[in-house]
C-alpha cells in the first residue's frame, strides 16, 4: 500500500478522524508569569516550567505522549543528545578496537543506528531515490524521523513482565524499574516495535520513560524541549491527536497528500489490539521505510492460535504414533 493509500485510509476512517480546526498547529501563547524568569541563571527549578515551554501543565490522571511530526525533522539530533545527557546514557555506535574512540558507521548520516538499550531516542535518516536536481523547489530526497518507545495504550512489554518491573505510570506511560527486573528478557520479543532492550552490563531491560522523574516535577521531557523545529511535540495525547489532525490537513491542502498519522486510534500502527500509541507519528511515507511494522500486533492476541495449533500438532504425532504401532504389531 503507499503511502498516499495510507493517508486516505487513515483520514476516512471514523474512529480516527477528529475535528479540524482552522487555529495554527504549533504556536501556543506564553503565560504571562513567564515575563518573571529573564535571568540567565536562576535559583531554582521552575514551578510548572511545562506550562512556559509546551503549554502543558502536567497533571497525574491525564494520559502524555508525543506526536511526533517527520515533516519538520531536520535530522539534528539534538532530542537523542538531550535524551543521553538527562538519562546519563553513554554513547552508541561501532567503536574502533585500537582506541575505544568512536569510530564512523559509513552506512549513513546516522551513527547511532537504532534504538537500544542505552539510546532511547533515534533519528532515522532514510535517503530516498532520485536526484535532488529533478525534485521541486525546497524539497529534500531524505525522510527524517525521530524514533522512540511508542508507550503502547496496551503495551506487549507489559503483558509480558512476570515480576511487574513493567508498570504503568499515573501519566499513561510505561517504565520499567530495574530494581525490580530480572533480566528474563521476555519483553524483548513481546515488543513488535523492537524499542526495549536489556544491557549486557546489569542485564536489566532498558528503555524511553518518557522521562518519568521530569514529568513529576513539572518539567517537559529533555528531547521535547531541546528539538528546535517542534516536531517532537509533548501535551496530553487527546490534545496532540486533534492538533496532528489539523497538521495533516493542513499538509493535504498544501499538496503533501501522502501525509497520515500512524499510531492513531483505528489507524497503521494501532491494529491488532495495540488500541493507540501514546508516541504516535505523522508520516510521509510507507511505515516500514521508517522502520516500523505496517500492521503491530499484541503477542497475546496469537496465544489461542499458537495453542490450537500445539493441540493439533499434538494430536496429529498421537495419531501418527497409533498408526505405526498398529501397523507394526499387524507385520
Amino acid at each position: 500500500m503507499s503511502a498516499v493509500n495510507y493517508a486516505e485510509t487513515e483520514l476516512s476512517n471514523p474512529q480516527a478522524r477528529l475535528t479540524l480546526e482552522s487555529h495554527p498547529v504549533h504556536p501556543f501563547p506564553v503565560p504571562e508569569r513567564g515575563t518573571q524568569y529573564q535571568d540567565s541563571i536562576l535559583k531554582g527549578l521552575i514551578p510548572d516550567e511545562s506550562e512556559l515551554t509546551a503549554g502543558v501543565k502536567i497533571e497525574p490522571g491525564t494520559a502524555y505522549g508525543f506526536f511526533t511530526d517527520t515533516s519538520l525533522c531536520i535530522g539534528c539530533k539534538a532530542c537523542e543528545v538531550a535524551c543521553k545527557e538527562w538519562n546519563n546514557l553513554p554513547a552508541d555506535g561501532p567503536f574502533e578496537n585500537d582506541h575505544g574512540r568512536l569510530a564512523l558507521s559509513g552506512q549513513s548520516y546516522d551513527n547511532t543506528g537504532r534504538l537500544s538499550c542505552t539510546t532511547w531516542r533515534h533519528v532515522a535518516f532514510v535517503e530516498q531515490p532520485g536526484r535532488a536536481t529533478e525534485m521541486a523547489p525546497f524539497q529534500s530526497q531524505w525522510l527524517m524521523m525521530s524514533d522512540v518507545c511508542k508507550h503502547c495504550v496496551r503495551a506487549a512489554c507489559l503483558e509480558a513482565c512476570p515480576t511487574g518491573a513493567l508498570f504503568r505510570t499515573e501519566f499513561d506511560t510505561v517504565v520499567v524499574q530495574q530494581d525490580v527486573c530480572n533480566g528474563c528478557g521476555y519483553c524483548v520479543p513481546s515488543c513488535p516495535f523492537g524499542v526495549i532492550e536489556t544491557n549486557a552490563h546489569d542485564g536489566k531491560a532498558h528503555k524511553c520513560t518518557l522521562c518519568y522523574d521530569r514529568l513529576k516535577g513539572g518539567l517537559e521531557p529533555a528531547c521535547a524541549k531541546s528539538c528546535p523545529t517542534n516536531s517532537i511535540q509533548f501535551g496530553p495525547v487527546d490534545e496532540l491527536l486533534r492538533r496532528a489532525e489539523r497538521r495533516v490537513h493542513d499538509l493535504h491542502e498544501q499538496g503533501a497528500r501522502s501525509a497520515y498519522l500512524y499510531g492513531a486510534p483505528g489507524g497503521p500502527g494501532a491494529t491488532a489490539g495495540i488500541e493507540r500509541l501514546n508516541a504516535f507519528f505523522l508520516l510521509l511515507d510507507r511505515p516500514e521505510v521508517y522502520g516500523l511494522p505496517a500492521a503491530p500486533t499484541l503477542p497475546s492476541t496469537r496465544v489461542r492460535a499458537g495453542l490450537l495449533n500445539g493441540l493439533l500438532t499434538m494430536a496429529g504425532l498421537a495419531l501418527a504414533a497409533a498408526a505405526a504401532i498398529t501397523t507394526t504389531r499387524r507385520s
